[in-house]
């Protein structure tokens, strides 16, 4: 497999020489162990190794006793990674307390942050890993647009060339781990719903949810709906997009719902039972879908804080993404386009008017270099959001 450089590890590193411990979330395949057995340690562990969390299980005074020996054998405090922690998650209470006694530090992984909620902040610094952002591909020629609307980018799949083997490694995935994993670990006693659920999912990511239609197609309560969706999120398999509500002095009825993004537009596509062939119109619904996983994931490396938006009036104007930061708002509006006109900046000027908007606005095209549009809007190439990112950084 290529490996890939992962943007996050220099963050981990430097939190580590800080003598900090660290929990490290994504889905699965993300690249999460790769990453880890990269960094030193004096010992892993891997939880998805039945047997290890048997032993641990039966008798968890003998972690404790381990690790104890462990740090007495070394002259260094011992740094020990446990991976997929959420498979034992009794276990973190240990782990607090040797990082309380200053004994260990820990490096810990999990793909679902379900059980593993009782790690309080300050013992451990977070970090996501999620499928390869454009920091981290080295391969973003025009062509590559469509491999990653139709493939996503998780690390295997970028590695692959051949469709064939692409769509066995997301079938995969779909149906090994979305289905029968994340089942088991939710408890979900209606399969049947929960399995249809899954696909009308992956079906409707990107859309504003409708909890109340989703129920009916599916036969169970909005309620049901509504917790089968936070189980995706726990699983970090969704991403979910607030609306921006507070209009200020404006009379707009605004859409209050959310947004809610597969991680990964290949396990989307393969669980939506989905092939390869895709009108215009839909590729521009992946093409929006793949610009908002883009802005959250480089959100998420380098400005944990900013939160990513959308802004909708009930039959109004709309704009796809809006980064609130610092108390300012950065519009941001999608389209699959090769020659971005006047009329596409229409509700980014309306938006730009309705909050009196002086900061950067953008529009995001497939287009080969970046572009002043009028009013002050600039046309940003797919494969260079990271400009987005970096006009943060100025503020």
């Amino acid at each position: 497999m290529t490996w890939f450089n992962r943007a996050v590890t220099c963050k981990i590193q430097e939190s580590l020489r800080r003598g900090k411990s660290i929990l490290l979330l994504g889905p699965r395949q993300t690249g999460k162990t790769s990453l880890v057995k990269g960094l030193p340690h004096s010992r892993y562990l891997n939880f998805m190794d039945l047997d290890l969390v048997y032993r641990y299980r039966q008798d968890m005074s003998l972690f404790m006793k381990e690790m104890s020996f462990l740090a007495q054998s070394l002259k260094e405090k011992p740094i020990v990674i446990i991976d997929e922690i959420q498979k034992l998650p009794e276990i973190t209470d240990y782990c607090q307390l040797l990082i309380d006694e200053k004994k260990i530090q820990f490096i810990l992984t999990g793909s679902s942050a379900r059980q593993i909620k009782n790690l309080l902040p300050g013992r451990v610094i977070k970090y996501s890993l999620t499928g390869l952002t454009s920091l981290e591909r080295s391969n973003e020629q025009d062509w590559y647009l469509d491999f990653l609307l139709l493939n996503g980018a998780l690390p295997a799949i970028c590695s692959l060339s051949d469709q064939n083997q692409i769509d066995e490694e997301l079938s995969s995935y779909v149906f090994l781990y979305l289905e029968e994993e994340i089942r088991k670990e939710a408890l979900v006693r209606n399969l049947k719903a929960f399995t249809q659920f899954l696909t009308l999912a992956c079906i409707e990511s990107g859309n504003i949810v409708n909890l109340t239609a989703m129920s009916q197609d599916i036969g169970v309560s909005h309620n049901t709906i509504a917790e089968y969706y936070r189980i995706l999120e726990d699983c970090m398999l969704v991403k979910r997009i607030d609306p921006l509500i507070h209009s200020m002095n404006s009379r707009r009825k605004i859409m209050k719902s959310s947004k809610f993004i597969m991680f990964d537009l290949g396990v989307r596509r393969l669980g939506a039972r989905e092939g390869i062939g895709f009108s215009r119109e839909q590729l521009g619904y992946l093409f929006e879908q793949y610009v908002g996983l883009e802005l959250l994931n480089l959100l998420e490396i380098e400005h944990p804080y900013a939160k990513l938006l959308y802004w909708r009036c009930h039959q109004g104007p709309e704009v796809d993404y809006v980064i609130e930061y610092k108390g300012k708002l950065i519009p941001i509006e999608v389209k699959l386009s090769n020659r971005p006109r006047a009329t596409d900046l229409k509700h980014l000027k309306i938006f730009k008017k309705e909050y009196d908007i002086q900061e950067p606005c953008y529009l995001i095209a497939n287009i080969p270099y970046p572009l002043e549009m009028e009013d002050g809007i600039t046309a940003l190439p797919w494969n260079q959001l990271r400009m987005v990112i970096d006009a943060l950084s100025s503020e």
